[in-house]
């Protein structure tokens, strides 16, 4: 294999694959990006067997053939190098790189040890807008579980349907104690409703390709999905990420949402997370529980924690309130985490009582994000 290609494009090449090589014991190769050149392209691959990115970049191709390279040193090595074209030769179990006044060596192995990353076939496909799709990935992965026991809340539920005619996306994440849920437009019409559940690490790879490119302005305003019956694929220029499916069904969180409530508040997203943040230095360990009292006589939103070693605090901030008086204790990491992922200036806490759920949304905007909080019980 002889090859040249910008150092440019052989950095963003290996930005967008090098992330995703794994230590496996068993398999020292998953730590290699595979590296195969024909026609005018450079492919490189990267698996760690539950998932695989391939990326294609232009280069001029002297000799086609592939090989593998340890993805980290072959990364942190182009990343040092001067903006020139870089020279790549195969030579036995060496390749041999060349850029300007710097030269190297890198010991590889055969590509034929590699891990066969498998060709899906998409019986549905659909494209989603890059800018809503990643709004609703900061909006929703956070709240995903990162305990095993239960694989399906380790994945972020897709839920495809038709509203009024157009296509729609709800994606959905919980870990028992919070749920996120956020609402997309989709360009691709959805005939009949389904859903499948997405791998969180999954997703946190799509947010971080979209992330490489996002001053690209090249690049389609669409990323697409094909699904097949336990695998998918994620398409966007010349990136694709291939990835399984979680199998079973995602719990049927909507019955929890609470409809009807005692109690609801509009107030100062900045205010409220600062009030949080404030009573939050003097919550017990280990619990982060703060209360809220919301009284709509005065129109305020108290925050208050105690910690017998450390004090006591109570914040105040102002409020538009309606309903009856009320209290409830929640974890402030979970509500600061809804907080941030609001971009509105004001926010929507309704609640019913202190043993249920607390609901929290964008002011004028409930359709597209929800956010629900469990209470911590006394």
């Amino acid at each position: 294999m002889k090859l040249s290609c910008t150092r440019d494009n052989l950095h963003q090449g290996l930005s967008i694959t090098s992330h995703l090589m794994t230590k496996n014991v068993n398999l020292p190769i998953l730590q290699n990006v595979l590296m195969k050149a024909e026609g005018g392209t450079i492919k490189f691959t990267a698996t760690n067997l539950e998932m695989a990115i391939n990326c294609s970049v232009r280069g001029k191709v002297d000799e086609q053939g592939e090989y593998t390279i340890p993805s980290k040193l072959f990364y942190d090595y182009v990343s040092l190098l001067p903006n020139e074209t870089v020279k790549i030769e195969v030579n036995g179990e060496d390749v041999l790189l060349q850029c300007g006044s710097h030269k190297t060596c890198i010991h590889g192995l055969n590509a034929s040890e590699f891990p066969l990353v498998p060709h899906v076939e998409g019986e549905r496909i659909f494209q989603i807008p890059v800018e809503e799709l990643k709004e609703a990935l900061a909006h929703v992965l956070f709240s995903v579980a990162t305990n095993e026991s239960r694989p399906e809340l380790t994945g972020v539920s897709f839920f495809f349907f038709s509203h009024e005619g157009e296509g729609r996306l709800t994606l959905a994440a919980t870990d028992s104690y919070r749920l996120a849920e956020k609402t997309i437009p989709i360009v691709t019409p959805v005939s009949d409703p389904f859903s499948i559940i997405v791998p969180s690490k999954t997703l946190q790879e799509v947010a971080r390709i979209l992330s490489v490119f996002k001053d690209d302005v090249e690049l389609p305003s669409t990323i697409s999905i094909s699904l097949a019956s336990s695998q998918l694929v994620f398409s966007y220029g010349s990136v694709e990420l291939v990835s399984r499916t979680i199998e079973g069904g995602y719990p049927d969180y909507k019955q929890i949402i609470p409809t009807q409530f005692q109690t609801k508040a509009i107030v100062d997203r900045e205010d409220f997370m600062k009030a949080v943040k404030t009573a939050s230095l003097f919550s017990r360990l280990g619990l982060f529980d703060v209360t809220l009292a919301l009284d709509p006589v005065v129109g305020e939103i108290s925050v208050s924690a105690n910690d017998a070693t450390r004090g006591d605090n109570m914040t105040k901030c102002s409020a538009n309130i309606s309903g009856v008086p009320n209290t409830v204790t929640v974890n402030h990491r979970y509500l600061l985490d809804g907080l941030q992922a609001i971009s509105s200036e004001q926010v929507v806490f309704e609640m019913i009582d202190a043993s249920n759920p607390c609901l929290l949304t964008p002011q004028g905007e409930k359709d597209s994000y929800r956010y629900i909080v469990m209470p911590i019980k006394q």
